[in-house]
């Protein structure tokens, strides 16, 4: 073989390895950029060095509670003069103890989020103690001060101190907000009292309302029961993303489905308590209900997104930037409102006095308004629900009575008032009756109902409304939109028109 042919035959194979060598560095630098955190979380193959880093600064929480319960032995009397009568009354006094107290016990999950001994947990876990113990990861008990609680939020802040002032192990909020469906996630709690127990799982929802009206619920299949109420939820960066709250569950053990506290929420709320002994929520001063493809129809737009403003507080933010009943708000400091429920948490979340720019869909045009945040007052931070308002007597002048789309309609005076117990700072006219099988029967619309505006124009009396419908009617439409007022609870209505027919 000449040295010529040696030498093509060895280019040839260098020039080959050199190829395989720039592929094999393209599949290695493309697997590489595939596997980074920003695009996908995978899960470890273990979770040891986890539960390792983080488990010392997940506590239990013991608490005793003292419960007084009425004794239901009742000694029977004996006749007069029966021998050892003396002795009988006296075992009959004892007996008949007005009241036994008891002590319960109960155990939750809590976690430390500052090295000075400032302990999370839920509100249910502490709520009426009489004494809260902290026990930590190696046993060690501390007597626990209850330095705040939220009842809407069901979240409690705790404080422990060691006596030579050591500082404790502690996890670090992450945000909630960034988590997504499907994210690896784990639990560390006490549940049915076992310490320390691991459980991991992932995401399996968002944005979850249970029974709550303050918190959206991240919903996870970690296994969660009773015993990890108060307990964090991590993801695989260590970071608490949530306080494990409760548990769907017909049987009161796992089946896969957890709720926790979004982190973000929790965070603000122990931030509240820490600093003004109480959590101010923020407060915009409207009534507001879903926009539905029925009311989005009525109006004559494609808007089925957003939250309906059917009343304005006088005095209160909105009114002091514009809103109008009728707007429908889409956009609150940035972020699109897809229901009212979502309105309604994004306000109770802002800080108390910052200024926010809201879109409302005024007609068909878009309007910026700015608003400044209130403060929720405290009576409104509950729901509260009216008693029947269906007695009295009527006490109105029959000849303002008419007839209107299968109502009886009539103008509002104090006796119609008295009669539904209508507050005096509604104004309109008052349904008196229903036509069975009406359309407005079908919308639910009762006696005492009282009608605000029609199509966004106020009313005084049933004449108004006659004429509304008739320009309805005249422009081809066979809706009309109704601001009702029923029981002290203010909602747009949207009412078909009845045909010849009907």
């Amino acid at each position: 073989m000449s040295t010529n042919l040696v030498k093509a035959i060895d280019t040839r194979q260098w020039a080959g390895a050199m190829r395989a060598l720039l592929t094999a560095v393209l599949i290695i630098a493309a697997a590489t950029v595939s596997m980074r955190p920003a695009a996908a979380r995978g899960a470890p193959e273990s979770f040891a060095d986890l539960v390792e880093k983080l488990s010392p600064a997940v506590v239990n929480i013991s608490t005793v509670q003292t419960i007084r319960t009425r004794s239901n032995r009742r000694a029977p009397q004996l006749p007069e003069g029966m021998p050892f009568g003396d002795l009988w009354d006296q075992f009959r006094d004892r007996m008949d103890e007005d009241e036994e107290p008891r002590q319960a016990q109960s155990l939750g999950s809590g976690f430390i989020v500052d090295a000075s001994g400032i302990v999370v947990t839920n509100n249910h876990v502490v709520e009426d103690a009489d004494e809260i113990t902290v026990i930590t990861a190696d046993g060690e008990e501390f007597p626990a001060e209850l330095l705040g609680r939220d009842a809407l939020s069901d979240i409690a802040v705790l404080k422990i101190e060691h006596e030579n002032g050591e500082q404790f192990p502690f996890v670090k909020w992450g945000d909630s907000d960034v988590e997504r469906i499907g994210d690896w996630v784990m639990a560390i709690g006490n549940p049915f009292g076992l310490s320390s127990t691991v459980t991991a799982g992932i995401v399996s929802a968002r944005n979850r309302s249970i029974n709550n009206n303050d918190v959206e619920f991240i919903q996870t299949d970690a296994s969660i029961n009773r015993g990890n109420s108060g307990g964090p939820l991590f993801n695989m960066e260590g970071d608490v993303i949530g306080v494990n709250t409760a548990i769907f569950s017909p049987s009161g053990g796992n089946v896969g489905i957890g709720f926790a506290i979004p982190s973000n929420d929790a965070s603000r709320v122990i931030r509240e308590l820490r600093e003004h002994g109480k959590v101010r929520r923020g407060w915009l001063g409207v009534g507001i209900q879903p926009m539905t493809k029925e009311i989005a129809e009525t109006l004559g737009i494609e808007q089925t997104e957003g939250a309906m403003v059917t009343r304005v507080e006088p005095e209160s933010p909105a009114a002091k930037a514009g809103i109008k009943d009728g707007d429908i708000i889409v956009k609150w400091d940035g972020k699109e409102i897809e229901n009212s429920n979502r309105l309604s948490l994004l306000v109770k979340r802002t800080d108390i006095g910052k200024p926010v720019d809201v879109i409302v869909l005024r007609g068909k045009e878009r309007v910026t308004l700015q608003v400044t945040t209130g403060e929720l007052p405290a009576e409104l931070a509950q729901a509260t629900t009216g008693d029947d308002a269906d007695r009295g007597d009527r006490d109105n002048d029959r000849a303002d009575r008419q007839l209107v789309e299968g109502m009886e309609l009539a103008p509002l005076n104090d006796g119609l008032r008295r009669q539904y117990e209508i507050d005096e700072t509604v104004e309109g006219v008052v349904v008196l009756r229903v036509a069975r099988r009406s359309p407005a029967a079908r919308a639910r619309i009762r006696p005492g109902t009282v009608i605000i505006s029609v199509n966004q124009q106020d009313v005084s009396s049933a004449a108004d409304v006659v004429d509304i419908i008739e320009e309805t009617r005249d422009a081809g439409r066979d809706r009309i939109l109704v601001l009702v007022n029923f029981r002290g609870n203010t909602v747009h209505i949207p009412l078909r028109l009845m045909d010849d027919e009907e």
